[in-house]
């Protein structure tokens, strides 16, 4: 990511806070395309941001005072890649116990390009990220699995859990295609907003959807498979593992159409 500004609680990010977040890895985050001063599921992302306060600092942020920080921190830019994080200074492996308010930064980028470009090749590893409903700061697991898949020649990694339940990938959720109707695998997993607003408006561009379990014993009995996060609309899979699907460019920028249905909401 391109060199971007840093705020803590509408103020420039010190050394101090900064020295603490390397060291202390205990926090939650939500990132977004700002776009003409709008995002699209917004709102979706203040509500992660709101259960991930309750849930490790026992106090949500206001969603109106992220929204403020967040507008101090973007000035006059129109379009930005923008990271809200949530941590406490007073939260440490020796102190864990300590509760109250969150401090905010927000981190100001340049535009991100889509994860990829061309239909992607993905590596099945065994793994589940802790607490997978939150999207937190401990991405080590997420970091390493996508260097190994990368080292071994593939784009990224997808996920199954101990059952063989494909669940995620390492910044991305999945989807399959079956004819009209895109599946969404069943599992333990964090859900993107990007997914959720494709949810949201799939019947709207004509196809339907359901979500179950899958394996990767289920793949030959799908269409296609794309990935969706807040930079990646929608992006083909061409492989996962040794099985290969065809691309279908009209099915992606139908999926991508869904997305875009999603109305973009000032910041």
């Amino acid at each position: 990511m391109a060199a971007g500004d840093l705020w803590i609680d509408g103020a420039p990010a010190t050394v101090e806070d900064l020295t603490h977040q390397a060291l202390v890895n205990y926090g939650a985050y939500t990132s977004f395309a700002v776009a003409g001063g709008s995002v699209r599921g917004l709102d979706r992302h203040l509500a992660r941001l709101t259960h991930a306060g309750t849930e490790l600092f026992g106090v949500p942020v206001p969603e109106g005072r992220v929204r403020d920080l967040i507008r101090q921190a973007l000035g006059d830019r129109p379009d930005a890649f923008v990271r809200v994080s949530l941590f406490s200074r007073e939260i440490s492996p020796r102190s864990p116990a300590h509760g109250g308010v969150p401090r905010v930064m927000v981190g100001v980028f340049p535009p991100v390009p889509p994860l990829g470009e061309t239909p992607l090749t993905l590596q099945v590893q065994t793994y589940a990220r802790e607490t997978p409903e939150l999207k937190h700061v401990a991405t080590m697991g997420l970091i390493r699995a996508r260097r190994l898949a990368c080292l071994a020649g593939y784009d990224d990694a997808l996920f199954v859990d101990a059952g063989g339940r494909i669940s995620e990938g390492s910044l991305w959720n999945i989807g399959f295609v079956s004819g009209d109707t895109v599946v969404w695998p069943e599992a333990l997993m964090l859900e993107g907003v990007s997914q959720a607003l494709i949810k949201a408006h799939l019947a709207d561009i004509g196809l339907k959807q359901e979500a179950r379990v899958v394996t990767v014993g289920d793949l030959s009995g799908f269409d296609g498979a794309f990935i969706t996060n807040s930079a990646t609309p929608a992006c083909g899979v061409a492989a996962i593992g040794d099985h290969t699907f065809p691309v279908s460019v009209e099915r992606l920028a139908m999926v991508t159409a869904a997305w875009s249905q999603a109305e973009p909401q000032p910041v």
